[in-house]
């Protein structure tokens, strides 16, 4: 008999022990019986029988070696079920038709670890795909803060900026219409086309405003001197010459140069900020759909889903473990983050000069009575001026209608239409002033709102990883510890985390990244950021960093006049200057007005002169 108690382990697959402890042979008789009967069946020669403790043994093993390592080993005395994992699986709207009831061989697992295994290659693959899908998610989840911020503050600034720049264009029709009536509105069209090129510039239009408001004034002083001479006739060349001189002359006295500092600054603030925020919105928008490379989503699945495939379904990842994943997988967004501190600073800078100095209500909001005090300092100066153009243009030809029978006080009456003191505004306020004020007050505060959440925006692409790994949703938290997934198994996260930007990845545990191929969309980003911060930049100073190189390369006084050294005098030079031809129209004119006494051309002057005078007071 063996001294055994009990059969061996399966693995040792001993037979029984002599009475000295070495393995003793099988009596000789059951060799002989077994080879007989192999033979007779035609098999090959070999024992048939063992010792009843090894037989049993044999017959024991195979189902053993099925076990799972834990149930083989005596330790839970079953394999390990999969309920979990299948309950979890199908929750997140999966099949459970390739889902295992209990573990199996983990050899096909390609990113799990391959160990006894919930997970069948098919499940793998789609929770792979579900770990991208759920990042790209999570990425655009944590980033619709910074993204509605631009959207929504751009609408409320857009619309605010457009509803002030057409009410103060009402504003300005309304007055000009009881102050001046038909006059204005025979040449109302110099007004409109004042607020139609200040919105196309507004929208982002190639509009140089300097140039444009100097135009406008030329324009002015065209229609006006027209105007105040209504006995002359100017030809087309004749009023070009009229207004290369606006800036010599002056005839607006200091109006359009206080007129184009204000309207400058404040557009360019306005309209350089408006596009910040376009950019932002853009880059947001852009960055915030990510394009996680191979290692990433393997890096992912690993985190997310291995888990799952260890039966281990409601255990989260570790938070360090999520940061280095994270951190990984959103290295070159990291490295956007200099650029975005350095935009947002400026956006913030430019936001204090519309509050300020740049505030746009001071410029819209008494327009209107800034250009008819202009009009009226041609008005007060019309003599002065007309001199001085007659001497530098020369003598125009007299007007048809002077040859005419109409009279005098006709004649006026068909250009001038007087108003009754009351039918003046004393002042710019009113109802569509009152309105101008409250739309921008309410600007004001969208600016005050816009200027809070750009400070929040600050760093945001660099503190994304911590955001992410902060959702009780996707991690255990930063206070557990020990009960988490490490990556292998429910236990502490020992590697130190990295820190942020794509260089410092080159020693990631989690992710592999290639350091040395930035990402170009992202590049791209950036370099969109640098360019609107250096607009800013300019806005912020008053300069149009549009514009610039133009008007250096032009004259350095920047008055648009579009005249060179060769075209237009330096000096407003009289003498020098040649008349046009003289006709005997006009000689008789000038004979006239050389004699002693008071001749009709020069009491239509001072009459006129004398009325307009009172009448644009």
């Amino acid at each position: 008999m063996c001294a055994c108690a009990r059969p061996s382990p399966p693995r040792l697959a001993k037979v029984c022990l002599g009475d000295r402890g070495a393995p003793g042979p099988p009596p000789p008789q059951l060799w002989g019986a077994a080879t007989a009967a192999r033979r007779q069946r035609g098999g090959s020669a070999g024992p048939a029988r063992l010792a009843m403790p090894g037989l049993l043994l044999l017959l024991l093993l195979p189902p053993l070696l099925s076990l799972p390592p834990a149930a083989a080993a005596g330790g839970e005395g079953k394999a390990r079920s999969c309920g979990e994992v299948r309950q979890a699986y199908s929750a997140k709207g999966f099949s459970l038709a390739s889902v295992p009831y209990q573990e199996i061989a983990g050899e096909h697992l390609r990113i799990c670890p391959q160990e006894y295994t919930c997970c069948t290659s098919e499940m793998e693959d789609k929770l792979s795909q579900q770990s991208k899908l759920e990042f790209e998610n999570l990425v655009e989840e944590t980033s619709h803060f910074v993204r509605t911020t631009f959207v929504s503050r751009h609408k409320k600034f857009d619309e605010f900026f457009r509803e002030l720049l057409e009410n103060a264009e009402r504003s300005l029709n309304d007055m000009f219409v009881r102050t001046y009536g038909m006059l204005y509105m025979q040449n109302s069209e110099v007004f409109q086309d004042l607020f139609t090129e200040l919105k196309r510039y507004y929208t982002g239009g190639n509009v140089n405003l300097e140039e444009m408001l100097n135009d406008f004034w030329a324009r002015l002083l065209e229609r006006m001197f027209q105007l105040i001479n209504p006995q002359y006739h100017f030809t087309e060349d004749y009023l070009e010459c009229v207004s290369k001189y606006t800036d010599q002359l002056k005839p607006f006295g200091d109006v359009p140069r206080k007129l184009k500092v204000q309207v400058t600054r404040a557009f360019i603030a306005a309209r350089t900020f408006v596009q910040g925020l376009t950019v932002g919105r853009e880059v947001a928008n852009r960055v915030s759909k990510v394009s996680p490379t191979p290692g990433c989503i393997r890096a992912l699945m690993k985190m997310l889903y291995c888990p799952y495939c260890r039966g281990l379904p409601t255990v989260k990842p570790c938070n360090n473990y999520c940061l280095n994943v994270m951190k990984g997988c959103l290295a070159n967004q990291a490295d956007l983050d200099t650029e975005w501190n350095l935009f947002i600073d400026a956006m913030l800078l430019v936001a204090e000069r519309l509050e300020g100095p740049f505030n746009i209500e001071s410029v819209m909001d008494p327009i209107d009575v800034k250009i008819s005090e202009a009009i009226m300092n041609m008005q007060e100066n019309s003599m002065q001026v007309s001199a001085k153009v007659f001497q530098g243009c020369g003598q125009p030809k007299p007007a048809p209608a002077l040859r005419s029978s109409r009279s005098v006080p006709e004649n006026f009456n068909t250009r001038f239409r007087p108003y009754n003191p009351e039918e003046r505004p004393t002042t710019a306020a009113g109802t569509s002033l009152d309105r101008l004020r409250t739309i921008w007050r309410t600007m004001q505060h969208g600016v005050t709102d816009i200027k809070e959440k750009l400070k929040l925006s600050k760093k945001f692409w660099s503190t994304l990883p911590y955001t992410i790994c902060k959702d009780e949703q996707v991690t255990a938290g930063p206070s557990i510890e020990e009960d988490c997934w490490n990556g292998h198994t429910k236990a502490r996260y020992l590697p130190e985390i990295m820190n942020d930007g794509l260089t410092n990845q080159i020693n990631n545990p989690e992710v592999d990244v290639d350091i040395t191929r930035p990402d170009t969309f992202i590049r791209q980003q950036i370099m969109a950021l640098r360019v609107m911060t250096n607009k800013l930049k300019n806005a912020y100073n008053g300069n149009d960093v549009n514009f610039q190189d133009t008007s250096d390369e032009t004259s350095g006084s920047g008055s648009g006049s579009g005249c060179t050294d060769d075209i237009c005098p330096t000096e407003f030079d009289f003498v020098t200057t040649e008349a046009p031809s003289v006709d005997s129209d006009r000689r008789e004119v000038e004979a006239s007005a050389t004699q002693p006494g008071w001749s009709l051309q020069t009491l239509l002057i001072i009459f006129i002169s004398f009325v307009l005078q009172r009448q644009w007071r």
